[in-house]
């Protein structure tokens, strides 16, 4: 039995949403955005709704995010000029790592263009060793 193909997720399948403008250059030579630039917009999402929320300081806090394991499946093309809307949302929360799943949608469509996820462990900065994730982050990933 072949396993099931993915499909796409509906808007409402996801808690926060952040706009993400396209650029020239995120087209590739087949007139759609490169793969690759998908996973710099989950990063961004993501990140974006962290540092908004306070709890992540890339330039000073004692705990980071490491990614360790990330996968995204495309749905529909995607192009500059399109304005992208990325929703974001939690799918596991462990004692030290996060799973976080982003859809990216053309703007005002009614499903995923992609969607993927990505995980992070979280780390002491000095040490690189995994540490419990801080309770406010928690909260946060509690609404999403």
């Amino acid at each position: 039995m072949s396993p099931t193909r993915p499909q796409p997720d509906p808007r409402d399948s996801y808690r926060a949403f952040r706009t993400i403008t396209t650029r020239w250059m995120d087209n590739d030579q087949y007139g759609h955005v490169n793969n690759v630039v998908y996973y710099s917009w989950f990063d961004t999402a993501v990140n974006a709704h962290l540092i908004e929320q306070g709890v992540l300081d890339t330039a000073g806090g004692a705990t980071i995010g490491l990614v360790v394991e990330t996968q995204c499946h495309y749905f529909a093309p995607l192009s500059f000029p399109q304005t992208i809307e990325a929703g974001i949302r939690v799918a596991h929360m462990g004692s030290s790592s996060v799973r976080y799943e982003v859809g990216l949608f053309a703007q005002g469509a009614p499903l995923t263009a992609a969607r993927g996820h990505f995980v992070h462990v979280y780390v002491d900065r000095a040490t690189q060793r995994p540490v419990p994730l801080p309770e406010p982050l928690r909260q946060v990933l509690r609404q999403l």
